[in-house]
């Protein structure tokens, strides 16, 4: 009999991965929530209320309930652990991705395991009447949402008047997701120094620099492993991201490095079961790296990646953990040497005159083999109603291409883009 997967936050491009799965036929998906339900356009429900109609949508269902996954940041990610162990079905704890999620958290275990990669940083209250007189760290920092998610309200600050903007705008905008992910909190067992710091609430981060990387891995009966290392690329001059490459070009050394610390610290942090994926900054000049953030869960923006370059999308890497089984990940099996997931963005606000139409998408993939696209606009839209954005530009479509090395990739992007008739105003 086919076992039935419930997908939390299910979005069309995403569970079309997951059918291409080669044990795909061994499954029946089901959307357990969509994913306009669970994001809500960036004002986030009540967390509790999305676990009872979560539940609710599972009491109704007449068969097995053989694995629940999700592969998105808040509050998918949180949901999951949840309503797996009341279904006692395989998955990490509350707490576990809690100490990934919660920045301040997650710092603090850091810091005790691996303090040697883990930059200076510090709780701040940005309601306070005098903030800045609070922040003890040397501009420039950088200012974040205790949770936040795809850079959202995340801020690079240089001076007091960009310190002042800032708070500003978290002021305004940081209860759509802080009342939302205090319910979750009241889920957890948290040390009382943890406690104090909610929702509301930001951490203050020294800047770290150098290349970025993400450590992907997964842990099957408590035990970690590493399955690649993927590259993130920024535009020139800024902190938005422009690509996410793999395989990553680092050194063989470096990636082993990286790896040990990532595998050292999930081990510390009490992971059982589950997917993770944790980013860096590697300084060349220093030969050293330092982490930025830990994700309790596979980047389905690598899974495209991982299918062109390795032959399996870490999709199924996390249906099998959630069924319960030790995964057999492939290793450089896929048709391309490498490939990447390219963000389209623009740097400022603009009204969407007019979006690629299927016809034209499917012209311009027939064109260029390895290709395919992901619209986040469409025709009669503002950007600035796009959700989840980071600070500083609009992602308008995340292109994925497969090449044979990285010249041939870069020129398949651009005649790809040069493909796709946007129009704006």
């Amino acid at each position: 009999m086919r076992k039935n997967i419930f997908v939390v936050g299910a979005d069309e491009f995403n569970c079309n991965q997951l059918r291409r799965s080669k044990y795909a036929d061994q499954y029946e998906f089901h959307n357990l929530l969509t994913f306009d339900e669970v994001k809500a356009g960036g004002r986030y429900p009540p967390f509790d209320d999305l676990i009872r109609r979560a539940e609710s949508q599972l009491a109704q269902f007449d068969g097995s309930i053989d694995a629940i996954i999700g592969y998105w940041d808040y509050p998918v990610n949180a949901m999951v652990p949840i309503l797996c162990e009341r279904y006692g079905l395989p998955s990490l704890s509350t707490e576990a991705e809690l100490k990934c999620d919660h920045k301040y958290w997650s710092r603090r275990e850091q810091s005790r395991v691996i303090p040697e990669h883990t930059p200076r940083f510090q709780a701040l209250n940005p309601f306070d009447d005098d903030p800045l007189s609070k922040v003890e760290l040397p501009f420039p920092f950088w200012i974040k949402p205790i949770k936040g998610t795809d850079s959202l309200l995340a801020f690079v600050v240089n001076d007091e008047d960009e310190f002042d903007q800032a708070i500003k705008a978290i002021r305004e905008n940081i209860g759509y997701i802080a009342t939302s992910f205090n319910q979750l909190l009241a889920h957890a067992d948290m040390p009382a120094e943890v406690a104090k710091v909610d929702g509301h609430h930001c951490i203050v981060e020294e800047m770290i620099k150098g290349e970025q990387c993400t450590v992907e891995g997964h842990v099957f009966a408590g035990t970690p492993r590493a399955h690649g290392v993927v590259d993130s690329i920024n535009y020139p001059d800024s902190s938005s991201f422009f690509r996410y490459q793999y395989p990553s070009h680092l050194s063989e050394s470096v990636k082993q490095r990286m790896m040990d610390t990532s595998l050292k610290l999930i081990r510390h942090l009490g992971f059982e079961t589950g997917g993770f994926n944790i980013e860096y900054f590697y300084d060349a000049d220093k030969d050293d790296y330092q982490l930025l953030e830990i994700n309790p869960r596979i980047s389905q923006s690598h899974s495209d990646l991982f299918y062109k370059v390795d032959g399996e999308s870490n999709h199924q890497l996390m249906v099998e953990l959630a069924l319960g089984q030790n995964p057999d990940f492939p290793y450089r099996e896929g048709e391309y040497g490498c490939a990447a997931k390219f963000h389209l963005r623009r740097f400022e606000d603009a009204y969407v005159e007019r979006a690629p139409s299927p016809e034209e998408i499917a012209q311009a993939k027939e064109r260029i083999p390895g290709s395919d696209v992901e619209l986040k606009v469409r025709s009669g839209m503002y950007l600035h109603d796009l959700i989840e954005q980071d600070s500083y530009s609009f992602d308008i479509a995340h292109v994925f291409i497969g090449a044979d090395d990285e010249t041939s990739l870069l020129d398949k992007y651009r005649r790809f883009v040069d493909a796709l008739p946007f129009e704006f105003r």
